[in-house]
Formats: C-alpha cells, sequence, structure tokens
C-alpha cells in the first residue's frame, strides 16, 4: 500500500474495513456541519445518536477507569493514532474516513448529567479523551466539551483532560472554578518541537510551540498540567524526548509521562505508509527499531507490554525518560482528584417547596 500525500491529512487513502458486516450509508441531512476550509477531501460530521456518554474501561495499564469521548474519528489526522482502528466498527475505514467523517455526540452534556443524576454514580473521576481528541478543530464551534465541563463543574465532577490542542487555554475559566474542588488534571500531548515534523505527523493539531503556550497559560492560572510525550517513536521522535521535558519544565509542567507507538491492524499499514511517503530515507530504521521494541513485531498487544515495549532498546527509551523527568522535576506526582466534593445538585421541584 502506498497512497497519496494528501495536504492536510494523516492517510493516504483508505484501508479496507475488516468488518465489511457493517455499512454506513450518507445522507445528506445526517451532516450536522461542514467546513469549506478544510483540506481536499472535506471534513464531514454527522450526528452519533448515543444513549450513554460515560463508559468503563478495564485494561490494566490505562489509569482512568472512566472514559468519555464526545467525538468518534478525529480532524488532527495524526498518523500515529491508536484510535484509528475504532473507526472500522462504526463501518469507515481507520485512514481518511478517520480525520474527515467524524461522528458528533452533539447531546453529550445532557447525556452526562443524566448518567451523573443516577443515584448509583459515585463521583470516579473520569478522563475526557480517552480516545479521540476533545479539542479537534471542530469543538471551537461545537463548543461540547466546554458544556461538558460546566456540568462536571456544577456537580464537583473530578475531570482529566487529555489533548493536543491548544484550545484547551478558552475553557480557563471553568477550570478555575473546579480548583475550588480539586476536580481537573490537564495533559498537553507534545511529540516533538520540531514544527516540520509535527507538520507532516500531526497535521491539523497545533503546533509544539501553541501547546507549550497552553501549558503555560494553564500552569499561570493555576491549573494542574501534566505533558504527555506520546507516543514515543522509535528512530523517530525519541531523540526529542530530553528537550520536549525541558521546554515542558520551563512552560510550567508538573509531571511528565509517555507512551510507546502502539500500532494495531491495519494501523500498522497506515503507518509504515506514512513514512514511505514523507521520510523514506528513514522508514527502514523506524520501523527496525520499532522491532526492537517489540520482540520482532510491529505490535504487542499484551496487557503490561504494549505501553511501553520490552527488549534491551526499550528499556533504553525508559532510561530516557525518567532520567529527563527527573532531572526536570517532572517525575512528581499531581495534586489528586478529589472524590469527596462530589454532589447532585437539588431538583428544581424540591427547591420550589421551600417557598
Amino acid at each position: 500500500m502506498t497512497g497519496e500525500t494528501i495536504k492536510g491529512r494523516g492517510a493516504g487513502e483508505n484501508t479496507a474495513n475488516r468488518y465489511q458486516s457493517l455499512q454506513i450509508v450518507y445522507d445528506q441531512e445526517d451532516a450536522i456541519l461542514g467546513d469549506d476550509e478544510t483540506p481536499s477531501p472535506r471534513t464531514r460530521f454527522y450526528q452519533d445518536k448515543a444513549k450513554s456518554l460515560i463508559t468503563e474501561n478495564e485494561s490494566p495499564d490505562v489509569a482512568a477507569r472512566f472514559g468519555i469521548n464526545a467525538y468518534r474519528g478525529c480532524e488532527h489526522g495524526c498518523a500515529y493514532c491508536f484510535a484509528r482502528p475504532s473507526h472500522e466498527y462504526l463501518g469507515f475505514s481507520a485512514g481518511l474516513d478517520f480525520e474527515t467523517k467524524i461522528m458528533v455526540k452533539g447531546e453529550a452534556p445532557e447525556l452526562m448529567r443524566k448518567q451523573l443524576m443516577n443515584p448509583k454514580w459515585q463521583g470516579d473521576p473520569i478522563m475526557i479523551s480517552g480516545n479521540t481528541d476533545c479539542y479537534q478543530p471542530v469543538e471551537r464551534k461545537l463548543q461540547i466539551t466546554r458544556r461538558m465541563l460546566q456540568v462536571a463543574q456544577e456537580f464537583g465532577q473530578p475531570i482529566g483532560v487529555i489533548t493536543k490542542n491548544a484550545l484547551v487555554r478558552r475553557d480557563i475559566d471553568i477550570f478555575q472554578k473546579m480548583l475550588r474542588t480539586q476536580s481537573i488534571q490537564v495533559y498537553v500531548s507534545i511529540t516533538t518541537l520540531d514544527d516540520r515534523l509535527s507538520g507532516l505527523i500531526e497535521p491539523r493539531a497545533s503546533r509544539p510551540r501553541l501547546r507549550l503556550e497552553a501549558v503555560k497559560a494553564l500552569s499561570d492560572a493555576g491549573v494542574p498540567v501534566g505533558v504527555m510525550v506520546a507516543p514515543v517513536i522509535p528512530g523517530l521522535n525519541d531523540e526529542d524526548v530530553p528537550s520536549v521535558l525541558e521546554a515542558a519544565k520551563a512552560a510550567g509542567a508538573r509531571h511528565a509521562t509517555w507512551t510507546l507507538l502502539r500500532l494495531a491492524k491495519p494501523l500498522d499499514t497506515l503507518f509504515e505508509d506514512w513514512l514511505r511517503r514523507h521520510l523514506p530515507d528513514r522508514a527502514e530504521k523506524v520501523l527496525s527499531r520499532i522491532r526492537d521494541t517489540r520482540g520482532g513485531a510491529l505490535n504487542d498487544t499484551r496487557f503490561g507490554v504494549r505501553m511501553r515495549g520490552h527488549g534491551v532498546y526499550a528499556e533504553q527509551l525508559r532510561s530516557l525518560f525518567q532520567v529527563s523527568a527527573r532531572r526536570h522535576g517532572l517525575d512528581q506526582r499531581m495534586p489528586p482528584l478529589e472524590t469527596r466534593h462530589f454532589a447532585r445538585p437539588e431538583p428544581p421541584t424540591k427547591q420550589l417547596s421551600l417557598f
């Protein structure tokens, strides 16, 4: 597979969907928003009429037990995105479809409120963006994430946010209110400080400088903010880890973490195609280094291994990160998210009965 290079897109074409029993037929009325300024092919947005919002994660190597994703698919178009294969469950392709056909949960704030009002919900921390970015470009117009944060703030619901978009600065006013109940943490994902590489591999995400400015703005506002170097790609951005952590500390980050590149099918094919189109001289070296961390394969799905890899080269990466994080004081824990302030607001009828 060798797709064409499309300006502003990570994938060069659509891979075949492995689950052919489900097909999507697009109707014009399904589209809720179009953006004439997006690069070709045009991005389309479709209503996702989900019945619930909060999902439970049972993976032992993912810290957040509960998560929320208001968007399925992501405009950022990152060539390495581990969420791409999940688009196939919807009948889409993990390739161009993932970044050009976005499912939008427009009623997410209302669904969130409904689930938080359920007496069974105990206010456990929720991670927003466990799969796709909650601040991808269309959020500027739809403001779904902002409205979900307003619901969380009303309930004292602890929230963690992960993003690679500087749009996160927009919601500092809500984050500052959430500080009163210690119910907010934000992580900004920074893979490299190289604008050219970032533009190739994360075509519609904020450039590194803007992400660092977002870290500084959050830190200056008192919001606990950390940095994720995710993913670390052996032979491509691993050498950038020390400089990213140094810049993150200077911007005010309190903590740093990392994950290794994961290439579940068909992402392995998509990523290799991206390498050969954009960095043909480095492709073999990068693929070889990836295999060095995955027992000779491009992927390893085992819990406890998939996030960090194994082998000599994986240990070198782990040591590089740990030493760099310790040098810059980024190996300290973030302030914990508090659950004791979670409380359901009084129903309107009960409030009226007081008069």
